[in-house]
């Protein structure tokens, strides 16, 4: 089992023991992982692997593929409503919006910053999907 696959069943275990409903879409290649039935409403969600390095939790907000000739990055915005990052450092799951994202990498503070700074800093905790 690769460590997509391995992430994306540890947050759908992580969401369905909190009560939430999920989908799971059928097939290949979608530019979603799972859905979250809201009731009034369907939330796409696309699940990422976070790693922590030095103290921030990074995660690829993009997906990106390769032929002989180049390398292609493709953001979600439109097709992913939000990220939940998985980080097997933390043992956490993250959610973050595609809109909040950068549009290539997403950056979570773990650890207070070296100089002190904490204005414009994404903290992990304020983005810890609730037990």
């Amino acid at each position: 089992m690769d460590v997509g696959q391995r992430t994306e069943a540890i947050i759908l275990g992580k969401l369905v023991k909190r009560g939430h409903r999920v989908l799971v879409p059928f097939g290949t290649n979608h530019r979603y992982d799972l859905a979250l039935d809201m009731g009034d409403e369907f939330v796409r969600v696309q699940c990422k692997t976070g790693r922590l390095r030095n103290g921030v939790v990074c995660f690829k907000a993009a997906s990106s593929r390769a032929n002989t000739l180049r390398a292609f990055t493709r953001p979600y915005h439109g097709e992913a409503d939000v990220f939940l990052v998985y980080c097997p450092e933390t043992e956490r799951v993250y959610a973050v919006t595609v809109d909040e994202a950068a549009s290539s990498e997403g950056k979570l503070r773990v650890a207070p910053t070296a100089n002190g700074q904490a204005k414009g800093i994404r903290w992990a905790a304020d983005h810890e999907l609730p037990a």
